[in-house]
C-alpha cells in the first residue's frame, strides 16, 4: 500500500515537472490522486516558488461552446434527418439548413449575451442590496450568517467568531453573504465584456458546428455527382456521429468522467435525437403523400 502510494506520488511529481511553467501542478496532481505531489506544490507556491494556483478558467466558455456546438450539429442533423426522412431534394437540404443555422446561431447568440448580462446585473442588485442592509443594520445582517453556520453544523461560539472576524471586512463579508446566504457569485467588473465573450462564442460554435452535417451535401455532390442522395445522407450521419463523439471527448477534458464515456454519451444522445427527426419526416411524408 505504501508502494502504491510512493509510485502514484513519483508519477505525480513526474508529471507535475513536466507542466512547470504551465499553471497546472496542482491539477495534474488531482489527475494523479497523488496527496504527496499535491502536497509538494502548495508547499512550494507557500514558499514563493510557485505562482498563484491556477484552475481550469477555459471551463467558464465550456457551457456555450458545448451547448452551441451540440445545439447547432443537433439542429442541423434533425433538419437533414427529417428532410432525408420526407425525402426532400439535396438543393432543399442546403437551402433550408444553411439558412437555419446561421439564423439559430445569431439568435442563440444574442440570447447568450443578453441572458448573461441580464443575470450579471441582477447578482450586482442583490449585492447592493446586501452592502445597503450591512451598512444599515449590520446586526442583523451578521446575526443570519451566524444562524446559517450553525445550521451547517459549527457551534454557536465558534459562528460568531468566525463570522465577527469576516464582517470587520465590509465588501469581503458582503461578497460571502453573497455566496452564503443567496447562493450567487458575484461577477467580474468586466462582466459585459464577458457576457459578450460567451455571446460571440456561442454563435460562432453553434454555426460551426452547425455546418458539418451539411457538408456532405455541399461537398459530395461536386466532386462524386454518381453517388445518390442515400449515400450523402450516409455520409452525413458518419460526419455527424464522429463530431458528436469528439466533442463528447473534448467535454472530458474539464470533468473527471473518461473520455470515451463522454463521448459515447454525447453520440449516444445525438443519435436518439437524430432518430427521432427522422421517423417524424417519414411520419408527415406520409401524411401528406
Amino acid at each position: 500500500m505504501a508502494r502504491d502510494e510512493e509510485a502514484a506520488a513519483g508519477e505525480g511529481t513526474g508529471l507535475l515537472s513536466e507542466a512547470n511553467g504551465r499553471g497546472v501542478d496542482a491539477r495534474k496532481a488531482f489527475e494523479a490522486n497523488s496527496a504527496e505531489a499535491s502536497k509538494n506544490y502548495h508547499d512550494k507556491r507557500h514558499e514563493g516558488k510557485q505562482n498563484e494556483e491556477a484552475h481550469q478558467e477555459e471551463g467558464g466558455m465550456l457551457k456555450p461552446m458545448i451547448f452551441g456546438g451540440l445545439d447547432g450539429i443537433l439542429t442541423s442533423f434533425a433538419i437533414v434527418s427529417g428532410a432525408a426522412g420526407g425525402n426532400l431534394s439535396t438543393q432543399v437540404i442546403l437551402v433550408l439548413g444553411f439558412s437555419n443555422i446561421f439564423a439559430d446561431a445569431l439568435s442563440m447568440g444574442v440570447g447568450e449575451f443578453l441572458s448573461s448580462k441580464a443575470e450579471n446585473e441582477w447578482i450586482l442588485s442583490e449585492r447592493k442590496r446586501e452592502a445597503w442592509e450591512m451598512e444599515n443594520y449590520p446586526e442583523g445582517e451578521i446575526e443570519e450568517m451566524v444562524d446559517i453556520y450553525v445550521e451547517r453544523g459549527m457551534e454557536r461560539s465558534d459562528a460568531e467568531k468566525v463570522i465577527e472576524t469576516m464582517s470587520k471586512y465590509e465588501d469581503f463579508f458582503v461578497d460571502v453573504m453573497m455566496a452564503e446566504e443567496l447562493q450567487l457569485q458575484v461577477p467580474d467588473e468586466d462582466h459585459e465584456i464577458e457576457a459578450m465573450k460567451e455571446g460571440v462564442v456561442m454563435f460562432c460554435s453553434f454555426a460551426i458546428f452547425g455546418a458539418f452535417p451539411l457538408l456532405g451535401y455541399a461537398i459530395i455532390p461536386a466532386s462524386f455527382p454518381e453517388l445518390g442522395e442515400e449515400m450523402l445522407f450516409t455520409a452525413a450521419c458518419v460526419i455527424t456521429g464522429i463530431v458528436l463523439f469528439a466533442m463528447g471527448c473534448v467535454k472530458s477534458l474539464f470533468s473527471t468522467h473518461k473520455w470515451y464515456l463522454c463521448g459515447a454519451e454525447t453520440l449516444l444522445l445525438g443519435g436518439a435525437c437524430a432518430t427521432v427527426a427522422f421517423t417524424i419526416g417519414q411520419f408527415v411524408d406520409a401524411l401528406v403523400a
